[in-house]
């Protein structure tokens, strides 16, 4: 068994935000490997999140973002359980950096259950017509198209995305380890992206 060491725990909970136990616990759990301790964590987050998906949350708050310049802004409404976790350090932040990633990365909505038909049968038909135009055999071009309808969710579902500032991680990911720090089911509500000049989508 490889020997945990303060440092090891330490540097676990820079790249993950968990507490101490549970890095410590990680660590133990994964014989001191810390990339398996980071997904072992991940994990973690998500068994947490789904049992507490079903809970009302009604607290919250609204986060901006506005980009060097001026000329662009997002702003995001995230929301909770209770007022105690609207109001902390962390849950504040995840607000303002999700905030952040909406400007850089324009999404078309949160999760793919709620991507507009019409914006869907438009990317499925242009996938079409360009794996037909570049000779690929009929039979084989719905699986094409799936893998790259597959592929068009996670560049605009906000969910799906992989976080601007860590690209090894979605924001489901951070979400879910939130959810399983803060002990409270938390839900990203609606969001809101301002360019300069730009239309409304």
């Amino acid at each position: 068994m490889a020997q945990i060491t303060a440092a090891m725990v330490k540097e676990l909970r820079e790249r993950t935000n968990a507490g101490m136990m549970d890095c410590k616990k990680a660590l133990q759990e994964c014989g001191g490997d810390m990339e398996k301790a980071v997904q072992w964590l991940r994990q973690k987050g998500l068994a947490v999140a789904a049992k507490r998906a079903g809970r009302s949350t009604s607290e919250g708050v609204i986060q901006c973002y506005v980009h060097a310049g001026n000329k662009m802004a997002a702003m995001v409404e995230v929301n909770c359980e209770t007022d105690f976790v609207a109001k902390t350090d962390q849950f504040v932040e995840f607000a303002r950096e999700l905030a952040m990633h909406v400007a850089a990365t324009n999404p078309v909505c949160i999760r793919r259950e709620d991507m507009p038909p019409e914006v869907l049968e438009r990317e499925r038909e242009i996938f079409r017509n360009q794996a037909l135009e570049s000779g690929k055999p009929e039979h084989i071009v719905d699986k094409i198209v799936e893998g790259r309808v597959e592929k068009f969710y996670r560049e605009v579902c906000l969910l799906e995305q992989p976080f601007v500032k860590d690209p090894d991680v979605t924001i489901q990911d951070l979400l879910n380890e939130l959810v399983a720090k803060m002990g409270e089911n938390i839900s990203v509500r609606r969001f809101v992206r301002y360019q300069v000049g730009a239309e409304e989508q």
